[in-house]
């Protein structure tokens, strides 16, 4: 008998919030402010998404002080970032449906937090859970596998939905069905290069993943 899919863990960005612009522009605010004049990189810095900021300026040899401006503008522009069409009712019908949500994100857990309280999604998920709070961040598996214990799941139950091949690493890594999330790529090659399990062009798709629990 197939396992009957009782968890999900969503990443944050790109997923369930547009918060590409915002991203933009604390962190070309934040570039500015310590490295100085001139473009910033913020084409390389996206393709690093998913991963904690510290290490993507490790990555891309930038200064580490750039994290302090970045998560002041991030928390500044934060009322500005929009829910993904969809996303509100999927998470209603999956809740509905007797599933357990968390979020495993890229940033730390309180920006997390905050974010998606300020959103009113936070009621949603039983966890979230930033890079911050696990030894390993993505692409390892951690952040996944601490979101299952805390639910109380074993990965054969679980989906991880992400839009970025370190999120996809990191479900591979962990055990759990990957689910890649195309609805704020412009560009899914690199995505689908990363070989998730399940392909989602809009929200409600994972919905087919998902039925109502037994018993629930």
């Amino acid at each position: 008998m197939e396992p009957v899919t009782r968890a999900v863990v969503f990443d944050l960005d790109g997923v369930l919030v547009d918060s590409f612009a915002v991203m933009y522009e604390a962190f070309a605010v934040a570039y500015r402010e310590v490295v100085g004049d001139g473009p910033a990189p913020f084409d390389e810095y996206r393709r690093h998404l998913g991963r904690f900021f510290p290490d993507i300026m490790r990555i891309m040899d930038l200064p580490l002080e750039m994290e302090g401006p970045f998560v002041r503008e991030s928390y500044r522009l934060a009322p500005e970032v929009p829910v993904f069409d969809g996303i509100v009712d999927l998470l209603t019908t999956l809740r509905a449906r007797g599933l357990r949500l968390a979020v495993a994100t890229g940033k730390s857990g309180e920006r997390a937090r905050s974010l998606l309280g300020r959103l009113g999604l936070l009621p949603f998920f039983d966890h979230v859970i930033g890079s911050d709070e696990v030894a390993r961040p993505k692409p390892a598996p951690d952040i996944v596998e601490l979101a299952l214990e805390l639910m109380g799941f074993p990965p054969e139950q679980a989906v991880m939905v992400g839009d970025a091949p370190t999120d996809i690493a990191s479900a591979h890594g962990a055990g759990v069905t990957s689910a890649g999330a195309l609805w704020a790529l412009s560009d899914a090659g690199e995505l689908l290069a990363a070989e998730p399990v399940v392909v989602l062009r809009r929200p409600a798709d994972l919905l087919a993943l998902c039925p109502a629990v037994p018993g629930a």
